[in-house]
């Protein structure tokens, strides 16, 4: 099965990215990308093209499947696929539903038209691998939603709603009822507009550039704490505005790989493959059926026993604690309950939240108050 697939409907193609579960932009989905715009191309009655993902949105970004292996940088690269996109004679529309994050984002902004779903989400989140967009994000971006706010985006690489977006250059379009259906009549609309808008060629009126990126950097200085990404992100958005567009790609490249071979990233993204594999379980199947927990227990109202059955609460499941005697099960409960009340204080919780939680907390001195629970966990103190 291809990694995007091929439609026309009518004067427009239709190009979209089928890669599980967040359609990633790996080698396969590159390659077949690149081949449904070459089919557009060569097709007399294809007069605009869409592009748009599969599923639940429109692309997360790279495929971390291919962190780190030579496939992510095989030709097309996204920077190939990038260029090939916003060089296309033919104007290429962006449908996006769900989320456009990384480098899925930075596909977007290579097209001429953007149009978006209201719900979806948007971010360039590279900074929590300690990196920084490098497939034209950070030159592309604040040329679409200004300088502030793209620094903000990559500097915390928050996410971002699209239509707190709605009143930039990010977004041409947000289509009402089915966003297929809506981005193909935008596309015909706008088929034989020329010529074709490209965020690079947008000037960057930023006639207080210079004090904003002092007071920038500052306040990212102040909070980064040694981590050098965030500095280089803020970096490579000045370069968008003190620099020609392709000098900035160069800088935001060459700042890119200066990260990228950093302890920093390594270690950030380390920990980033650590965690998922650390929910993987080497011999036991994906569709390994699972048993649904409405009830829990945990023996033991220690520091640990407290903890995991502030979790189940945290959850909505009602949870047993058991305990060998009356003193050490009202100590535990009034830790739990201390722990509610500070949340509450911080505003975390309202205090009916933290009452909420803390009646599924049910203390028992009585082992045959567990025979119901779904899950028991063992959390007793050892010396």
């Amino acid at each position: 099965m291809s990694a995007a697939t091929y439609e026309r409907h009518g004067p427009t193609a239709v190009i979209r990215l089928d890669n599980p579960p967040v359609n990633g932009l790996g080698h396969a989905v590159r390659v077949a990308v690149l081949e449904g715009l070459d089919r557009a191309l060569a097709s007399p009655e294809a007069q605009a093209i869409v592009i748009l993902g599969a599923g639940k949105g429109f692309s997360a970004g790279a495929d971390i499947r291919e962190f780190n292996t030579p496939r992510m940088l095989a030709e097309p690269t996204l920077h190939t696929l990038i260029r090939a996109v916003e060089e296309s004679p033919k104007p290429v529309v962006a449908a996006i539903h769900g989320v456009a994050m990384g480098g899925g984002l930075e596909l977007a902004l290579a097209c001429h038209y953007r149009v978006a779903a209201a719900d979806a989400q948007i971010a360039q989140p590279e900074v929590k691998l300690g990196l920084l967009p490098g497939a034209g994000g950070t030159q592309r971006l604040p040329r679409a939603v200004g300088l502030e706010t793209a620094v903000d985006m990559i500097v915390s690489g928050a996410t971002v709603p699209a239509a707190a977006l709605r009143a930039t250059a990010l977004f041409d379009a947000f289509p009402t009822g089915d966003l297929a259906e809506g981005a193909i009549a935008f596309a015909e609309g706008v088929a034989a507009r020329r010529p074709l808008p490209r965020l690079r060629d947008r000037a960057m009126a930023e006639p207080r550039a210079e004090g904003f990126l002092a007071f920038a950097r500052n306040a990212v200085t102040a909070v980064s704490k040694g981590y050098p990404a965030p500095l280089k992100c803020l970096d490579a958005v000045a370069a968008s505005v003190s620099q020609p567009f392709e000098e900035g790609l160069r800088t935001e490249r060459d700042l890119f790989v200066s990260l990228m071979m950093g302890t920093e990233s390594r270690a950030l993204r380390h920990a980033f493959f650590a965690e998922r594999a650390a929910g993987k379980i080497a011999d036991v199947p994906d569709d390994t059926p699972t048993r649904p927990i409405r009830t829990a227990a945990v023996i033991g109202a220690g520091t640990m026993g407290g903890g995991i059955a502030m979790n189940f609460a945290n959850a909505g499941i009602p949870v047993a604690v058991l305990e060998t005697g009356r003193e050490p099960l009202d100590r535990g409960l009034a830790t739990i309950r201390g722990h509610y009340e500070a949340s509450a204080r911080k505003g975390k919780l309202t205090a009916a939240q933290a009452e909420e939680r803390m009646g599924l907390v049910r203390p028992t001195l009585g082992y045959a108050d567990l025979a119901q629970a779904d899950i028991v966990i063992e959390a007793v103190f050892e010396d």
